[in-house]
């Protein structure tokens, strides 16, 4: 794996436009995603994990996002490989069910804890194995590390992945100066969206995650990042480098794909990807299919 250091964020323009995409898109997909997942053989709680694929799937989806929205490209081609597939929405707030992890990573991870708990008991599995993209990854990972979850998963896959925190391609330090110096603002942000305020280095969160290592024995994890990601900004937050993970540049393995951050929701290569992490032997080969959606 090669790991190369950006120079030079995003233009402003850029992230505004690619944050009112995924606001758009999110309104006009949610209806028809929610009603169609459990026809395509997600999140059906009937499903019984074989012998194949012992092990659940649980998809949990980024910032500001829901489970059908985030999952509604990558969840059915999961559960066509005979995965059963479940996801949720947790960390809902100001905007109640319309858009998700935005309270706190901490308590997100004790609603993800029990959600883990309903999939083992309902499918009668051991273990689950967990799938999370962006926030996805940063949130699961204090899960497996301080809630016990190690014991609870088999294999840990994130894509667009953060466990350093972002710099917002330069702006994260306005934003830590307006919190230092305007009255009540980080109270506000707090309210509003406890993660946000979580994922601006140095927080206690993202202090405590990295203290010792992001990683803890038990579960195999795997993190995919782009060079072309515009949210996660240096790409490199979401690098592991530590014993006993995989690293991932999605642009080592196919040249040919340029996904920023939201699309890797969207990119078959991060589906082949997926696939190969969760079961290595059996997995079906990757082939690289031209990739040009950098939002």
């Amino acid at each position: 794996m090669r790991v190369r250091a950006t120079n030079g964020g995003a233009t402003r323009t850029r992230r505004i436009l690619t944050t009112l995409i995924a606001a758009i898109t999110a309104t006009i997909a949610a209806p028809a995603v929610a009603s169609a997942a459990t026809h395509s053989g997600w999140n059906d709680w009937s499903c019984a994990p074989s012998a194949a694929h012992p092990q659940p799937v649980v998809l949990v989806h980024g910032l500001g996002a829901t489970d059908t929205v985030n999952w509604f490209f990558h969840a059915p081609k999961l559960a066509s490989q005979g995965y059963c597939v479940f996801s949720l929405t947790y960390g809902t707030g100001v905007l109640g069910p319309f858009a998700g992890g935005l309270t706190s990573m901490r308590d997100s991870a004790a609603e993800l804890s029990r959600f883990v708990d309903r999939v083992r008991t309902r499918t009668g599995a051991a273990k689950v194995d967990i799938v999370g993209h962006s926030e996805g990854s940063t949130m699961p990972a204090y899960y497996l590390k301080f809630l016990g979850g190690a014991d609870k998963v088999e294999h840990f896959v994130g894509f667009g992945a953060n466990y350093r925190g972002t710099t917002l391609g330069g702006l994260s330090a306005l934003a830590n100066a307006l919190l230092t110096t305007v009255p009540g603002l980080r109270g506000i942000l707090r309210t509003a969206c406890g993660a946000c305020g979580e994922y601006l280095a140095p927080s206690s969160f993202l202090t405590d995650l990295a203290r010792g290592g992001v990683h803890v024995p038990g579960p195999t994890y795997t993190s995919i990042v782009s060079r072309y990601d515009e949210v996660v900004t240096p790409y490199t937050s979401g690098v592991l480098g530590e014993p006993g993970t995989t690293d991932i540049v999605l642009q080592d393995v196919c040249s040919n794909d340029f996904a920023g951050h939201l699309s890797q929701a969207i990119d078959p290569n991060v589906t082949g990807l997926i696939l190969k992490a969760l079961d290595p032997e059996n997995a079906p080969a990757l082939r690289c299919t031209p990739f040009y959606l950098p939002l």
